[in-house]
């Protein structure tokens, strides 16, 4: 048993003397996970670390950003094809079924299976230029906001633009022909898919681009190929038919499959193309795409337009679209005025009148003679509108500033921050979207919002008002049986209204999925609707793939399976499980992600008191949620309601210390002098016994100190020794450099990581103090070094860590030193690592006395990165550069706000400044990279494989842990600081 045990239990959720179990609790049988046979078959089958079996894994997968929840039997981690076609094969053999999940960003449930889910997400991510850029080679797992990071040196990106972009997988776009805000119906996977890899529920894999693909497919599936013909020519034989699926998809249409497959495909494999697009996992796996690429069209003019009326908006948006405008987004009074809630949006606009409409309108020009005719052509049909301007904020011009852009785009996206953030606790949402001809776009619009006020519910709409493509949200509580009804009838009417009333398509861009599948017929008729259905037993016989998802004859059937959503901590209640969080969260790979850290918490509140679920979820909390967090909170930059689970979980760890480690915690804040001398003798005496054995052995010190580090790991707590790794360098100088008080133009604060670990292993050069001390001097700005900064530290070690104690002590210790240092606040404070700048400058504030939070609204604190992009270079002479270097921005700097400082001081050093497409936050944080190695492995995998693709001559980071962390993740590259670059390349010949 180690010294410092925590206690898991108190993780244990709180609940109140009335607490009773959830009716979609996980059932009790379930607690042990998979069932047997089951599991034993998957492992036999794949191998045991494919299969994903315990309770916590059901559960955390159960969810997507869909109302629904569906506990899957077992979780399958596929690689490639090979285990694709295994799975389906053992599924036909055994009558089981699939479902594959990538983002769980699908909001109807197309990503939730009550049997086998395959997660088809982490090992099929990739992206391969072809053709300069015009077409792309593309793995499903990949984000459509990865692949369009890699198209955009080449002037190109994707048709398909969908609103979630920063998480959704290509896969999951493809599977149900999203398209966003620009796509409209010609620029879809449906009209931008070249080819693609499909694997058939038989196993059968085809390669739509390959020339023999017509001839393999007849001679390994005759029957299929007869079957698409044989429908194709049923199909065109029917005039009244064709016409009426050519009708359908005038409109953005994405409710069945795509039934013009058959009028636009020739061949069986042409067909297959088309059908598979949009197919939502029920034909078979989308395992690869090759993509027509689009012009990305840089010089961008927008403008956010009020009207007085929603009438007078809609009636605008046809002339904006003659004008050329790329995207046309409405936003009704109830929006605008929600909005306000969302940073960055006017406060203002609450004061708007119920009746004011916004348009958002963009162009997107390629050049700028372009860009100027769209502009006249703007100005003109703005000249001939009735604008309003009923608050100070609203101006009514089109602009080409980006950061107004940006703010635009941020109150259009607030739709679902400012409705989901704000519902009432306990409450799931839904997101619907529609479309109508875009003529009767505003009675579509007073229609719904009609109907929400009927049914009780919020009414609200938004939407891309160029394709007559509508949104709104709901919220109801799932476990309450009258706000199921309420959500029925709501639903029974919207779909007779949208089909009966305007002819238009239940599903503009999410795709059927579970809430729409019963209405399927209600929008396609019985006929058309029959021929879906033989489409799939044509593909699929046996039913294996995704039962319910996209046909189901049940009329009720989108009632079932709606989740109830336990209130949870407060920091993350308002969670609405969409997943944006997820791509950049460190442990995604690992174990689990914020949203998945949130799903499990409320599964145990569904649960009752000491139930063997509840325990066995709260079993693997401890590791799988609480001890592999980061703690980096980028989640909360990416969460769209501001959610900060990286917060949570520190929490979380103050909760399970017990009162003997916090008061130890206490005592090294209070005597961090000392333990600070101790930790860079330490560092030194392993750095001389690491010497000392390598010329017997390279790796013989390391092995040892490993071994040692493991020892203790085990004998006190792991997350609490750190381990031993070869990347660490050896001790800083026992003195920093000496400076002068006098005539100095900032503070400089040398972070205690800096103060304890030197350079890493055959670096040559200066130190990061005596670079900083050095270029400061050189460019006319010297800096001042106070003689007492030993024992003082920015206090992160602390609050990482949950100790709140030991963090009080270190914030408030380190404000008052700042203060002296700065004569009041007189001087800048720059501070030499990305995650001390932050913490002295943010994360302290909550902990400090009144009076110290006063002094400390006076101080100025400074990045070393803004120090030496703004005060140092202009006032520098570059004397040499390197050819090459790549630099990691930490998950600080995106915070801070300073990444582009980062590449701004790494260009004056180097001729080529790569930042990996792949780089995130390395998990090293602090020293969670040496509490939990395999955190960082995982966080780093894919930036270090992009990094190892070839050499540079600069490795370049600003947060020395950081660098350590890249350094055990590359192979002991020598990243260092940007700093000592700068230093290096002004360094006068």
């Amino acid at each position: 048993m180690p010294l410092l045990e925590p206690k898991p239990g108190a993780l244990r959720p709180r609940t109140g003397a009335g607490h009773a179990p959830a009716a979609d609790r996980v059932p009790q049988e379930r607690a042990h996970g998979t069932p047997q046979p089951l599991r034993s078959d998957l492992e036999k089958l794949l191998g045991s670390e494919k299969v994903l079996s315990k309770v916590s894994d059901l559960v955390r997968y159960a969810s997507d950003a869909s109302p629904y929840r569906f506990i899957p039997q077992v979780v399958v981690l596929a690689e490639d094809a090979t285990d694709v076609a295994a799975v389906l094969f053992y599924a036909h053999e055994h009558g089981r079924d699939v479902v594959f999940r990538a983002a769980g960003t699908s909001l109807n449930g197309q990503a939730q299976g009550e049997d086998i889910l395959i997660d088809v997400r982490r090992h099929w991510t990739g992206v391969e230029v072809l053709e300069e850029g015009r077409r792309a080679r593309i793995g499903p797992g990949t984000t459509v906001f990865r692949t369009n990071a890699a198209l955009a040196p080449h002037g190109r990106l994707l048709g398909p633009d969908p609103a979630s972009a920063i998480a959704c997988t290509v896969g999951g776009v493809v599977a149900n022909n999203a398209s966003g805000m620009t796509a409209g119906t010609t620029r879809n996977s449906y009209r931008t898919v070249a080819s693609l890899t499909c694997v058939l529920a038989s196993g059968t894999v085809v390669d739509t681009a390959d020339p023999a693909a017509d001839e393999k497919l007849a001679r390994e599936e005759p029957g299929l190929c007869e079957g698409l013909l044989a429908l194709k020519a049923e199909i065109e034989a029917d005039a009244r038919l064709v016409a009426r699926i050519r009708a359908k998809y005038e409109l953005k249409n994405t409710n069945g499959y795509r039934l013009d497959a058959f009028l636009d495909g020739v061949t069986p494999v042409e067909i297959l193309r088309g059908l598979m697009v949009g197919s939502q996992g029920t034909l078979g796996f989308l395992a690869e795409f090759v993509f027509d690429t689009l012009p990305l069209h840089r010089r961008t003019s927008t403008g956010l337009f009020f009207f007085p009326s929603l009438s007078a908006a809609a009636a605008a948006v046809p002339r904006f679209n003659e004008a050329g405008a790329m995207s046309v987004e409405l936003m009704d009074g109830n929006t605008l005025r929600a909005s306000v809630s969302v940073s960055g949006v006017p406060q203002d606009w609450a004061d708007l009148p119920k009746e004011t409409t916004a348009l958002l309108v963009e162009f997107r020009s390629p050049d700028d003679a372009v860009r100027e005719e769209r502009e006249q052509a703007a100005r003109a049909v703005l000249a001939d509108l009735d604008l309003v301007a009923p608050v100070p904020s609203v101006t009514n011009e089109l602009t080409r500033d980006p950061g107004t852009i940006a703010s635009y785009w941020k109150a259009r996206k607030a739709f679902v921050t400012a409705v989901g953030g704000s519902r009432p606790s306990g409450t799931t949402l839904i997101t619907e979207d529609f479309a109508v001809p875009p003529s009767r776009l505003a009675e579509a619009c007073e229609a719904l919002l009609e109907l929400q006020e009927r049914h009780g519910f919020d009414a609200a709409v938004a939407g891309h008002a160029a394709h007559g493509n509508l949104h709104f949200l709901l919220a109801f509580d799932a476990a309450n049986p009258e706000d199921v009804a309420r959500y029925a009838a709501f639903m029974d009417d919207f779909c007779r209204m949208t089909v009966e009333r305007f002819d238009g398509s239940l599903k503009a861009e999410h795709a059927t999925g579970r809430n729409i599948a019963p209405f399927l017929e209600l929008e396609w008729g019985a006929e058309a609707t029959e021929l879906m259905w033989r489409i799939k037993r044509l593909l699929d016989p046996a039913g294996v793939l995704a039962p319910g998802v996209l046909l189901d004859r049940d009329p009720r059937a989108h009632l079932r399976g709606l989740k109830s959503i336990p209130s949870v901590e407060a920091v993350a209640d308002p969670c609405i499980e969409c997943g944006f969080c997820e791509p950049t969260c460190p442990s995604e790979d690992l174990t689990t992600t914020p949203r998945q850290r949130i799903v499990l918490r409320r599964e145990m509140l569904r649960q009752r008191p000491g139930s063997l679920v509840g325990e066995n979820l709260l079993a693997s909390y401890g590791y799988d949620a609480v001890d592999t967090c980061a703690g980096d909170s980028t989640c909360a930059l990416d969460c769209p309601v501001g959610i900060d689970t990286g917060a949570m979980m520190k929490s979380f760890r103050h909760a399970r210390h017990s009162s003997r480690e916090e008061r130890t915690a206490a005592r090294t804040a209070q005597h961090f002098a000392r333990v600070e001398r101790s930790a860079r003798l330490a560092v030194a005496a392993a750095d001389q016994l690491r010497k000392r054995l390598r010329g017997r052995d390279g790796t013989l010190g390391d092995r040892m100190l490993k071994a040692v580090t493991g020892a203790a790991r085990k004998a006190v707590r792991p997350d609490l020794v750190p381990e031993w790794l070869p990347e660490i360098p050896a001790p800083a100088a026992g003195r920093l450099p000496a400076t002068s008080r006098q005539l100095a133009s900032a503070v400089y604060y040398p972070a205690c990581v800096n103060r304890i670990f030197g350079d890493p292993d055959g670096y040559q050069g200066a130190s990061l103090p005596e670079a900083m001390v050095t270029v400061s001097a050189r460019a006319g700005r010297p800096v001042w070094i106070p003689e007492d900064v030993t024992g003082t530290c920015c206090a992160t070690i602390w609050h990482s860590k949950g100790y709140e104690a030991g963090n009080t002590l270190m914030a408030n210790r380190m404000v008052e030193a700042a203060w002296r240092w700065t004569d009041g606040g007189e001087l800048p404070l720059v501070v030499d690592a990305s995650s001390c700048t932050l913490g002295i400058a943010e994360e302290v504030v909550p902990y400090l006395t009144p009076a110290n939070r006063k002094l400390h609204e006076r101080l100025t604190i400074v990045d070393s990165l803004v120090w030496a992009a703004q005060e140092l270079l202009p006032r520098l002479t570059v004397e040499s550069r390197v050819a090459s270097a790549v630099l990691h921005p930490t998950c600080s700097m995106r915070h801070l706000g300073d990444e582009a400082e980062l590449r701004q001081v790494a260009q004056a050093c180097a001729h080529e400044v790569v930042v990996p497409l792949d780089a995130g936050c390395c998990a090293f944080a602090g020293d969670r990279g040496l509490l939990h190695e395999e955190l960082t492995a995982s966080a780093t995998a894919r930036e270090a494989a992009e990094v190892g693709r070839r050499s540079y001559d600069a490795y370049l980071s600003a947060n020395r842990t950081c660098e350590i962390g890249m350094d055990h993740a590359t192979g002991d590259r020598g990243y260092h600081s940007v700093i000592q670059e700068l230093e290096r390349a002004t360094r006068p010949r």
